[in-house]
């Protein structure tokens, strides 16, 4: 059994509209500390990363003050405009660090729920998977199929048999997942996740069963959650 080196990539330079706030949403802070602070320490701490690259914003003025500044296995990049670029653009930091078949963790930022037992299971069950998978949580919500109008009227009850919620982290080979967003890119597919450049370009990645309270904090009502979370991990 060949174990390969673990990399984080973390994008964020996203800018959080729906947050309504004046900064970034993972520059807002849980119990005194940046999401972003808690959601590097929380992975950095729960697995052997040998090394760890933030994708920000050109524009960013908060990394400086952040915890994740000064740990020296943190690295960062100039993210994108889209998630996509900005993972890219962490795989080109570290190109040259990171070996093909290296494995590759991308986590969300604004994600810093994620708990040690659903990391260990990911890696564990992907260590030796040629391509990789992701976390990702069984649809439990009847859901519903819009008009599409406002107000919208039901069109149908979707079957959720079979159906998953995507999670991060993902795991992908270092080669595998850069030659897929590139593919992707140049090809004007929508990337929404890692998970999906892969597919695009004919793999199938794993799923992997993870708790459904990783939340990600995407509107003002998040942070509560977050923080209740937190505190029962």
């Amino acid at each position: 059994m060949t174990h390969h080196r673990l990399w984080l990539v973390i994008p964020a330079a996203g800018i959080g509209q729906r947050m309504q706030a004046e900064c970034p949403k993972q520059y807002l802070k849980l119990n005194g500390r940046f999401i972003l602070d808690i959601t590097v320490s929380r992975l950095l701490e729960s697995a052997g990363f040998a090394g760890c690259m933030v994708a920000l914003n050109a524009r960013d003025q908060w990394w400086s003050a952040t915890e994740s500044a000064a740990d020296s296995r943190v690295h960062t990049c100039a993210g994108g405009q889209e998630r996509a670029d900005s993972v890219l653009a962490a795989l080109g930091g570290l190109d040259g660090l990171a070996g093909e078949n290296d494995w590759v963790l991308v986590h969300d930022a604004a994600r810093p729920c994620l708990h040690k037992r659903d990391l260990v299971r990911l890696v564990d069950t992907l260590q030796d998977h040629p391509v990789g998978g992701l976390l990702a949580a069984p649809v439990a919500d009847t859901l519903k199929q819009s008009d599409g109008e406002k107000p919208s009227g039901v069109v149908s009850t979707v079957d959720r048999r079979g159906l998953w919620r995507a999670l991060t982290p993902q795991m992908f080979r270092f080669g595998v997942l850069r030659q897929a967003l590139e593919s992707s890119l140049a090809a004007g597919h929508g990337v929404t996740d890692e998970s999906s450049a892969i597919e695009f370009s004919g793999k199938m990645p794993v799923l992997v069963e993870g708790r459904s309270d990783n939340i990600k904090i995407t509107v003002p009502s998040d942070l509560a959650l977050a923080e209740f979370i937190l505190s029962q991990l």
